[in-house]
């Protein structure tokens, strides 16, 4: 069970460093925290001691995370610990993710054990603190040292893990002992029906009735945009296996670094009884680092100037000087929906720059007014539970933590973020998964329902506006000034005036 206390240390964090240390599933209990206990060498013995194995884990301002890993006791006064499984250890350097294990070779000098300092690595590799620090601003300057002599750092300087000082905002130390981490959650994080066969057909019902409000509209028009690999032409296929019964594979998917859609393609979702539902499914190239699709053919694309098929160049961007350019598009041919899918396993993974892209699109779409949504794919990936059972998506405190992460990445509220499990490697389909999936396309298109509501708002209140402004027209005196264009009226307005002050 992890720790009732608060910890800085992420259940992701803590999944890598079960990893380093081997020898399976590992618990994670806060014994020392200095912003909470005070940086200090006695009280560090008092909470530490005689606890077994112990994780050393220290923060600094500049967001790195590092620390070091004790397989036993922390040794008496004076005394060196031979550890062959002691190693240190890096998370992060500068706020981003660099997760190496530095191993020990020299295990004799693997920790030490001194009244009067805290954490003690290595012969001088990482030596925390002595004494008392008290902290300024939130900040402890410990008075400790780093270096490389027992642990093997792979050739980097100690300033490539510390920025180079051993300044920190929270130093802890967890006991560590075998077993696997479980948070039971009292409540569902999100309420569903019963998940059966009742509410399946329900679902299904539900999806193959719904119809566009504004009569003049075919189809609801829903756009997939993501990394590549994430998932986008999955979740098209699953979709489409949802509502015939059968997986089905329209959508070619594939795996490496270059998105293997390349073609703007609605797809149509088809029913057992050879019906459509009316709604397009829309999948486009994926978001790569360089080049690939970017914010510029998003916006042609949800204002509908892209038509259907067609094959977008990675490196130009279109234009008004592309042939096939819809120059005044229909609002059949707009987006009403825009989905990011994200691969729930590599949220921390996103690069930068299809990151900076994800984050303009999303606000171009902000300044449209057209809803978006996330649907966090590859959710069976990080819980063995769900990965079991996606029954328990929505009992799953780990899915729950990565919607919140996704929230947060595109700014988005957590109701806007969908969870999902593709079908990859199934030969047949399965109830729960057709749950889940219909589930985030119901709640998809409840916010395009809701969209196009304000889309005829907006239409009619401009019409009434019309009306009101022929209205008045046709109520002038008939003078002929309203047969006078304006720019004429302007001329003569002028003249009037150049007149009028000629005369005083």
């Amino acid at each position: 069970m992890a720790s009732k206390m608060k910890s800085k240390l992420t259940e992701a964090e803590m999944d890598v460093l079960e990893i380093m240390i081997g020898s399976g599933p590992k618990t994670f209990t806060l014994l020392y925290s200095i912003t909470r206990d005070g940086c200090n060498a006695t009280t560090f013995h008092q909470k530490c001691d005689n606890q077994g194995a112990t994780l050393t884990v220290l923060y600094n301002p500049q967001g790195s995370v590092y620390g070091g890993y004790a397989g036993f006791n922390w040794p008496g006064p004076g005394v060196w610990a031979n550890d062959s499984k002691s190693f240190l250890f890096q998370l992060k350097f500068s706020g981003k993710k660099k997760e190496r294990r530095f191993n020990n070779k020299n295990f004799t000098y693997s920790y030490y054990g001194s009244n009067n300092h805290g954490p003690y690595f290595g012969n001088g590799d990482l030596i925390t603190f002595s004494g008392t620090i008290n902290p300024s601003k939130g900040v402890f300057v410990l008075n400790g040292s780093s270096a490389s002599a027992t642990y093997d750092i792979h050739g980097l300087q100690a300033d490539d893990i510390t920025n180079g000082n051993l300044n920190v905002t929270e130093l802890e130390v967890y006991k560590v002992t075998d077993g696997a981490r479980r948070i039971v959650l009292t409540k569902p994080w999100r309420r569903t029906p019963d998940w059966n066969e009742k509410f399946l057909c329900e679902l299904t019902k539900e999806m193959e009735n719904m119809s566009p409000v504004i009569e003049t509209l075919n189809a609801y028009r829903i756009l997939l945009l993501g990394p590549v690999g994430s998932g986008k032409s999955s979740f098209c296929n699953t979709l489409t296996s949802v509502f015939r019964g059968r997986i089905t594979q329209r959508a070619i998917c594939g795996s490496g670094n270059r998105s293997t859609t390349t073609l703007y393609q609605p797809y149509n979702i088809r029913t057992r009884q050879g019906s459509d539902l009316k709604m397009l499914i829309c999948d486009t190239r994926g978001l790569e680092e360089h080049p690939g699709i970017g914010p510029i053919d998003v916006n042609f694309l949800v204002d509908g100037h892209v038509p259907d098929m067609y094959e977008f160049n990675p490196e130009i961007p279109i234009d008004l000087s592309v042939p096939e350019f819809q120059l005044k598009p229909s609002l059949s041919q707009k987006v009403h929906c825009v989905a990011f899918t994200l691969d729930a396993a590599s949220l921390d993974d996103i690069p930068s720059n299809v990151m900076t892209k994800i984050i303009d699109i999303a606000n171009i779409c902000k300044r449209k007014q057209i809803p978006q949504a996330i649907l966090l794919t590859k959710i069976d990936t990080i819980d063995e539970t769900v990965d079991g059972s996606v029954k328990q998506t929505f009992d799953s405190w780990k899915i729950h933590e990565h919607v919140k992460k996704a929230s947060k990445l595109l700014g988005l509220t957590e109701n806007l973020v969908l969870p999902v499990k593709n079908y990859s490697s199934e030969s047949m389909v399965d109830d729960d998964v057709n749950i889940l999936a219909l589930l985030a396309l119901r709640q998809i298109v409840y916010f395009v329902e809701d969209h196009l509501e304000n889309v005829h708002m907006t239409e009619s209140i401009s019409v009434r506006r019309m009306q009101t402004a022929n209205s008045d027209s046709g109520n002038r005196t008939d003078s002929g000034v309203d047969d006078i264009p304006l720019n004429v009226m302007a001329k003569v307005s002028n003249s009037n005036g150049k007149s009028n002050k000629s005369k005083k």
